[in-house]
């Protein structure tokens, strides 16, 4: 069963998490009945015009501003949700759409985690293209039209895990990487992946600080067999919309099994390498920061245990602590991938 969005839904009434939780279950006890997807344009339509008021109110600005093309909502028009069961769901209750889009570390809008949300409002995610270089048969530049075109949107929850011990869960819009990494045909000397953020002092004031700490533009890696596991995913979207700019808007790695600066966002080029790349925080702190960046409980941050986390949301008087899990929860998937490794050494 595919979601379907009502084509008289305004750009400004993004689907609150309320009425996303609904709609998810609605989907999944209409699987059996003819009428499903009628039923539901007209039940989203309805609820998205009883919660439009009280949305605009708390909805961080950038989320109110019109998506970027036609083409792009088109590819909102049909997602695949996500399945019932792991690796590419989890039963543990989602964070709440308000932390996702208001904490987070995007250190080219600012150093603190409300700069993203209140920083990014001339952020321009349309026209956006990504640079393809390296070891690949098809090098060039492509507009992300081009690039997301054959691909199916799905949906993933999955588990994002902070080396500064906090976490959330999030319900992502996407695609494998895999199926990104293959358009491009890599040669069999691409034994890793090489990923750079936008740098644009023009919308994100975080580069021209002072205060900034990054060599820009932000670098991440990944090898060939990570970047081509199933689990690795290219998101474009979360909670049933398109990116926000504090999010990666418009497309960023999701990389669930290791810490959440693996996952690079608003991604403007990828470079196919025979030779392991320089990433950001490894080059800044390689003692604090290695390349695999793997969520292990057992292998502490000098600053932060990673044997416990912090489970968003939060307040002053409550606060929820959880255990790590190695591989972030997912090792049955991907511990195969550092078989013979030390995790300890190779960290």
């Amino acid at each position: 069963m595919l979601i379907k969005k009502p084509a008289d839904i305004k750009p400004s009434e993004i689907t609150p998490e309320s009425v996303y939780r609904n709609r998810r279950e609605f989907m999944k006890d209409s699987a059996t009945m003819a009428v499903g997807a009628a039923a539901f344009g007209g039940a989203a339509a309805t609820a998205l015009a009883q919660n439009g008021d009280q949305l605009k109110a708390s909805a961080p600005e950038a989320l109110q501003r019109t998506p970027p093309a036609a083409w792009w909502k088109a590819k909102f028009d049909s997602v695949k949700p996500a399945p019932d069961s792991e690796p590419f769901f989890t039963g543990e209750s989602l964070t709440p759409y308000r932390d996702v889009t208001r904490y987070n570390n995007f250190y080219e809008f600012g150093m603190d985690k409300s700069d993203p949300s209140s920083r990014s409002g001339e952020f321009k995610a349309d026209p956006w293209s990504v640079e393809i270089s390296g070891e690949v048969a098809k090098p060039g530049n492509y507009n992300l039209e081009d690039i997301l075109r054959p691909m199916q949107l799905e949906e993933r929850i999955y588990r994002l895990r902070c080396v500064e011990a906090w976490s959330m869960v999030i319900p992502w819009i996407g695609f494998p990487l895999a199926d990104l990494i293959k358009q491009f045909e890599p040669t069999s000397k691409a034994k890793y992946a090489e990923f750079e953020t936008l740098v644009d002092p023009a919308t994100m004031p975080g580069v021209t600080s002072r205060f900034a700490i990054v060599d820009w533009p932000y670098r991440e890696g990944l090898r060939i067999d990570e970047a081509t596991h199933p689990l690795a995913f290219m998101a474009v979207g979360l909670y049933g919309s398109y990116l926000p700019a504090q999010n990666g808007a418009p497309m960023r790695l999701v990389v669930p099994w290791k810490y959440g600066f693996k996952s690079i966002k608003s991604i403007v080029r990828i470079n196919f390498r025979e030779t392991q790349p320089n990433t950001t925080w490894n080059d800044l702190q390689a003692n604090e920061y290695g390349f695999y960046a793997n969520v292990n409980p057992g292998v502490h941050h000098p600053r932060w245990r990673q044997d416990m986390e912090r489970r968003l949301p939060q307040t002053l008087f409550s606060r929820q602590y959880i255990e790590t899990r190695l591989f972030n929860g997912y090792a049955d998937q991907v511990a195969s991938l550092y078989q013979g490794m030390d995790l300890s050494a190779n960290f």
